[in-house]
């Protein structure tokens, strides 16, 4: 089942309301002495229903779960819609320049402390979740998927896996190699990281920038899920398709 309710970020965008989402198992109708772990996510308009994602097709991660019968918890929240590039700037922990000529504040830091002081708090609450670091997931796409690596790097106190789909690493490839090399992280980390094979041309010097990551990523110690996904592309239709792949990895050797 899923539970939905109107939320704002005041730190972001005062009192306007946005949607979150939470994905409950149905199994805990049958023994709801059961907890799980749980998996946060970006753009949550687009996770669950195609009549709330931004083009008309969601990732369908409801019916997935449903029908593979998978124990987790999925609690997203819908993004910022502001035309004034809302959502780049709430999705990027960097300033950057974007499009030559406007510049993009990065509010990423403000975004991860809403999600980590005052968004998980409240979903420990009223669900019933495993709370700890090591039950604790973090998932998401495009800006989404870079915010998610940032998460997985610069809060790793609290979330110990992650799925960066289609991460923009274009944002600010030396800061987030920086960010790679100075992180304090705890053994055990898993990264679940991939790029289309049909957007690669998308943004210069792209598998460059993957390829160092990766590298960097692996000598950290991570334990590191990368793919190029054979005719993948920027699209929540290609996401969707690659849902089986990150929960294998976000759930694997988990008894």
């Amino acid at each position: 089942m899923i539970h939905q309710w109107d939320i704002t970020i005041p730190e972001l965008t005062g009192d306007e309301p946005r949607r979150a989402y939470v994905y409950l198992p149905d199994q805990w109708e049958k023994d709801q002495s059961q907890r799980y772990p749980v998996l946060y996510m970006f753009d949550g308009h687009n996770v669950f229903f195609d009549e709330d994602a931004t083009y008309g097709k969601s990732w369908g991660m409801k019916e997935y779960l449903e029908y593979t019968g998978t124990p987790l918890i999925v609690a997203a929240v819908e993004c910022n819609h502001s035309p004034d590039n809302g959502r780049l700037s709430e999705y990027s922990p960097y300033n950057f320049r974007y499009e030559r000529f406007k510049q993009i504040p990065g509010r990423g830091q403000v975004t991860m402390e809403w999600f980590t002081k005052t968004f998980k708090p409240e979903i420990d609450r009223e669900f019933p979740t495993l709370p700890g670091r090591e039950d604790t997931f973090i998932a998401g796409s495009s800006m989404g998927g870079l915010m998610s690596l940032y998460a997985l790097l610069e809060y790793n106190h609290i979330f110990s896996r992650a799925a960066a789909l289609s991460p923009s690493l274009w944002v600010a490839p030396g800061k987030i190699e920086s960010l790679i090399r100075s992180a304090c992280l705890a053994p055990g980390t898993v990264l679940y990281m991939d790029y289309g094979s049909e957007e690669l041309a998308n943004h210069s010097h792209m598998i460059r920038s993957l390829g160092k990551a990766a590298q960097l990523l692996l000598e950290k110690g991570i334990f590191l899920d990368f793919r190029i996904v054979p005719g993948g592309d920027h699209s929540e239709a290609s996401w969707e398709r690659q849902i089986p792949f990150f929960l294998n990895t976000l759930l694997y050797g988990r008894e």
